[in-house]
């Protein structure tokens, strides 16, 4: 390995922990605020809530740098590893342990991830398209995300199943802005006019605005178990399916090559569903024999 690759690796896994210290600070913060209450005030006045944002900011500076530095066929599934860094670290401060079942299945789900990511890594495409060939795939990405959010909101489900409901709709949105990304990049080099005249910019602004506000309503609801895992699949799905069916993209696999990126994204779907319903355990309030009230007479009338 040379050295440019193992500060490559250093920075991708240096990126994954921050991205892991992110996730855990902002879902323990937001899930203090009753749902009842203003998320947004809570969380801008909570110093703890900042310091996630920090560290997301980091890791993304990190990543970049990676990315920089090295291949993303090494990048790409060390940054999958934070779910792996992310989940034992909501145990420890959580106050409980994950099963063996919940690491296999955040294994399971890390391993398929990086095969969709590297096997089924699509060819580019055109950077952009008109807005008439935009509007009926995005619509049907929002128009998803839409229903996901409406379920995620339904107290009547369980916690975990609304944390992944919304944690999925804010992936998709990420997927959005990653679809878009490469368009509004190349516009700084026709200057600030055209960036701020172009629809393309402020469907990415609003797109990652809502994804990161739904983000945070999906550590509010529910375990992190359940909605970072369906976040981290959310976001690559709805790039993959905008670039392949707007931008021309297509998948550089055939026959062994596609079945097994079917078979990936299979186990990424059925290994999000088993971890939204995976619970931390709670702690139940136990009546000591000082508070219990005296037993009952049988005598008395």
């Amino acid at each position: 390995m040379t050295g440019l690759e193992a500060a490559s690796v250093a920075c991708a896994l240096a990126a994954a922990v921050l991205f892991a210290i992110a996730g855990v600070t902002q879902q323990q913060t937001a899930a203090a605020v009753p749902e009842g209450g203003n998320l947004v005030t809570r969380l801008l006045r909570n110093p703890r809530w900042w310091g996630g944002t920090v560290s997301d900011t980091a890791g993304y500076g990190l990543q970049i740098a990676a990315l920089a530095l090295g291949s993303v066929l090494i990048v790409q599934p060390l940054l999958v590893s934070s779910l792996l860094f992310a989940l034992p670290l909501a145990a420890y401060f959580g106050g409980y342990r994950l099963t063996r079942g919940t690491w296999m299945l955040a294994a399971a789900l890390c391993v398929s991830l990086a095969i969709f990511l590297l096997v089924g890594n699509p060819a580019a495409g055109t950077v952009d398209a008109a807005a008439t060939r935009w509007a009926v795939p995005l619509g049907a990405v929002l128009a998803v995300t839409a229903v996901a959010v409406a379920l995620g909101s339904t107290p009547r489900l369980t916690a975990g199943v609304r944390a992944a409901l919304l944690g999925a709709a804010g992936g998709l949105l990420y997927g959005v802005v990653a679809a878009f990304t490469k368009h509004v990049t190349d516009l700084f080099e026709d200057g600030f006019g055209a960036v701020l005249t172009s629809w393309q910019v402020w469907v990415l602004a609003a797109a990652g605005i809502g994804g990161y506000y739904i983000q945070q309503r999906a550590f509010q609801v529910g375990p992190l178990s359940a909605s970072l895992p369906a976040l981290t699949i959310g976001e690559p799905l709805g790039a993959v399916f905008l670039g392949m069916v707007v931008l021309g993209e297509r998948l550089q696999v055939g026959g062994a090559g596609l079945i097994l990126v079917g078979a990936a994204v299979l186990v990424m779907l059925t290994t999000t569903v088993a971890l939204s319903r995976v619970e931390a355990p709670t702690t139940q309030t136990v009546t000591t024999p000082a508070t219990a009230p005296p037993p009952e007479n049988p005598h008395r009338r």
